[in-house]
C-alpha cells in the first residue's frame, strides 16, 4: 500500500483555504474514488486525471485509488484540483518522487492532453501565500496573474510533464515574465462636453471625495454622457486597491485580464439585472457587480426602470463596503466600495415640466417617481437636476471644455489632502470622523439648521453635506469649511428641488 500528501487550495470567496490532498492505492478491483464533499466537476477530474496521466506517458495505476481531499466538510468545487490529484497519483505509485512537496502547493485544471487550463481565482491563492515560503504552482495564464502579489513565489507550467519532471529533478520550473505596463487606452474626456459646467463640477466633487450622485434629467441631457467620463478623472489606484480589484476580478466568469491592471473597473449593468447578477450569489456565491464594481464606478442608468427590490439591496453595501451572503452550505464576503452614479428621467416621458411635450398625467409621474424608495435617495449624496445644452452651444467648437487630465490633477491633490489629514476620503467618514474633521462655525452650524429644517433632511442627508462640504473646501485649497463651501454642498444634495427642465 502507498499512501502521498499534495497540497492545494480551495476557493471560497475571496479566501483560499487549505486543501490537502491525500491518495491511497491499494489491493482490490481497479477504482477510482474522491471523497472530501466534492461536487460534480471535482467528481469527473478522476476522468480528466487518467486521460492525462496515459497521453503524458504514465502508467495509471490498475489497483485501487481513493482520494480524500481534507478537510472533509470544505466543499470543493470546480478542477482546480486536477493538478495535485494527479501528482499525488503518480506520486503514490512511484513514477514521480514526492520527498519535498511539503514545499509546493498546486491548482491547475487538466486537459485530457495533459496540458494545464486556467483557473478562477488564482490570485486570492496567491494572496493568501503571501509571507510563505512555499511555491505556488500553476497554469501559465494564471501564474502571470498571481505574480501580481508580492512576497510570493510563483511558479508556470504549461503540461503535467513539466511539473513531474521539476519534482524529479530533471529541470525547473520557470517564474511568470513581468507583468507588462498596459499600454495607456484612449477613454472619453470631459473635453468634449459641452456645457453642463454644474454637472462636471459635481463629478469633480465625487471623484474627488468619493460621493455618489443621482441625475436626473430628459433624454439626450447627456447624463449618460457625463456618467462615462468619470472614470477619467479617478484617482491613480494604488497598489493595494489594484490588488483587491484584481481578485475579486479572478473570481468571476470573465476573469482578470492584465491590460486592465490598476485601471479602475467601471459596470455599467442594464436595468433588467436580477439582484443575484448585482449583489452576488448562486449556490457557489459569486461577485455581482457591485463587487466587480470595487474601487471603481457603478453606473445605473434608467434608475427607476430597475427592480425596486434590486435597488434595495443597494443600501447594504453602500454604507458597509461589504456584501455578506449566506446560502445553506457556505456563506462569503466580498468587497463592495464602489462610487454610485445614477441617472434617471423625471417621469416615464422623460420631458416633465414641458408642457409641450409631456403628456404623462400626475399619477403616472407620482407612480415611477416614488420606483425610488426614502432610504435609497437618502444615501446618495447629490442629487442633481441636469438640462439640456442650447443648440447654439452645440455649435462650439470642441476643445474648449477643460479636458479631463487637468480636471484629474485637482482631484488628485484633494484626494491627497484628505489622506494626509485623515487616512480615508471625506465619503468614508464616520459620525467621529465628521465631528472631526467637518467643524463649521456658530453662523454656519445655523445656516444648516436652517436648510435641514426647510428641505426635511434627516441626519444622514445633514451628514452628506458636511462631508460633501468638506471635499469642496479640500478642492478649493480652504483649510476649514468657508461658507461658499457649505452653500456649494447645499446646492448639490438639494438642486433636485422644485425641478422644471423646460
Amino acid at each position: 500500500m502507498s499512501l502521498s500528501i499534495v497540497y492545494s487550495r480551495a476557493g471560497v470567496g475571496t479566501t483560499a483555504p487549505v486543501v490537502t490532498v491525500e491518495v491511497h492505492l491499494s489491493r482490490g478491483l481497479p477504482s477510482c474514488s474522491i471523497v472530501g464533499l466534492p461536487e460534480k466537476a471535482v467528481k469527473e477530474s478522476r476522468d480528466r486525471v487518467r486521460g492525462a496521466i496515459l497521453n503524458s506517458g504514465f502508467d495509471f495505476p490498475r489497483q485501487r485509488i481513493t482520494v480524500n481531499l481534507a478537510p472533509a466538510d470544505l466543499p470543493k468545487e470546480g478542477g482546480r484540483f486536477d493538478l495535485a490529484i494527479a501528482l499525488g497519483i503518480l506520486m503514490a505509485s512511484g513514477q514521480v518522487r514526492g520527498d519535498d512537496t511539503q514545499q509546493y502547493v498546486f491548482l491547475g485544471e487538466l486537459a485530457l492532453s495533459g496540458a494545464l487550463r486556467d483557473i478562477r481565482g488564482a490570485l486570492i491563492a496567491a494572496l493568501a501565500l503571501r509571507g510563505s515560503t512555499k511555491l505556488l504552482v500553476l497554469p501559465t495564464g494564471s501564474a502571470k496573474q498571481a505574480a501580481l502579489a508580492d512576497e510570493v513565489v510563483v511558479r508556470q507550467a504549461s503540461t503535467l510533464n513539466e511539473v513531474t519532471a521539476a519534482l524529479n529533478g530533471l529541470s525547473t520550473l520557470t517564474q511568470p515574465d513581468p507583468t507588462p505596463i498596459p499600454a495607456s487606452q484612449e477613454s472619453p474626456d470631459f473635453g468634449e462636453v459641452i456645457g453642463q459646467q454644474f454637472t462636471k463640477r459635481a463629478m469633480e466633487i465625487a471623484a474627488a471625495g468619493h460621493h455618489s450622485l443621482l441625475m436626473t434629467g430628459p433624454p439626450g441631457a447627456g447624463k449618460t454622457m457625463l456618467a462615462s467620463r468619470l472614470g477619467s478623472i479617478l484617482p491613480t489606484m494604488s497598489v493595494g486597491e489594484a490588488l483587491e480589484s484584481a481578485a475579486i476580478s479572478s473570481l468571476s466568469r470573465q476573469g482578470f485580464q492584465l491590460r486592465h491592471w490598476r485601471q479602475r473597473p467601471f459596470r455599467a449593468p442594464h436595468h433588467s439585472a436580477s439582484g443575484a447578477a448585482i449583489i452576488g450569489g448562486g449556490s457557489d456565491p459569486a461577485p455581482g457587480e457591485v463587487s466587480l464594481a470595487h474601487n471603481g464606478v457603478l453606473f445605473l442608468d434608467e434608475l427607476p426602470e430597475f427592480q425596486r427590490h434590486v435597488l434595495e439591496l443597494l443600501r447594504e453595501p453602500m454604507e458597509s463596503g461589504s456584501v455578506h451572503i449566506s446560502r445553506a452550505a457556505r456563506q462569503s464576503s466580498f468587497m463592495a466600495r464602489f462610487l454610485l452614479v445614477a441617472a434617471a428621467n423625471p417621469c416615464p416621458c422623460g420631458y416633465f415640466g414641458n408642457p409641450d411635450r409631456c403628456r404623462c398625467t400626475p399619477q403616472q409621474i407620482d407612480r415611477y417617481q416614488t420606483r425610488l424608495s426614502g432610504p435609497l435617495l437618502d444615501r446618495i449624496d447629490m442629487h442633481l437636476p441636469v438640462y439640456p445644452v442650447k443648440q447654439s452651444a452645440l455649435l462650439s467648437p470642441i476643445g474648449e471644455s477643460e479636458n479631463s487630465r487637468s480636471i484629474r490633477d485637482r482631484v488628485e491633490r484633494a484626494r491627497v489632502r484628505q489622506l494626509q489629514r485623515q487616512q480615508v476620503p471625506n465619503g468614508f467618514l464616520n459620525t467621529s470622523g465628521i465631528q472631526r474633521f467637518c467643524s463649521l462655525s456658530v453662523s454656519q452650524a445655523e445656516l444648516l439648521e436652517n436648510v435641514v429644517d426647510r428641505f426635511m433632511l434627516s441626519s444622514r442627508g445633514s451628514h452628506r453635506i458636511l462631508k460633501l462640504a468638506r471635499t469642496v473646501a479640500d478642492l478649493n485649497g480652504h483649510e476649514r469649511i468657508q461658507d461658499t463651501d457649505l452653500l456649494h454642498a447645499v446646492k448639490l444634495r438639494c438642486a433636485d428641488r422644485n425641478r422644471n427642465y423646460s
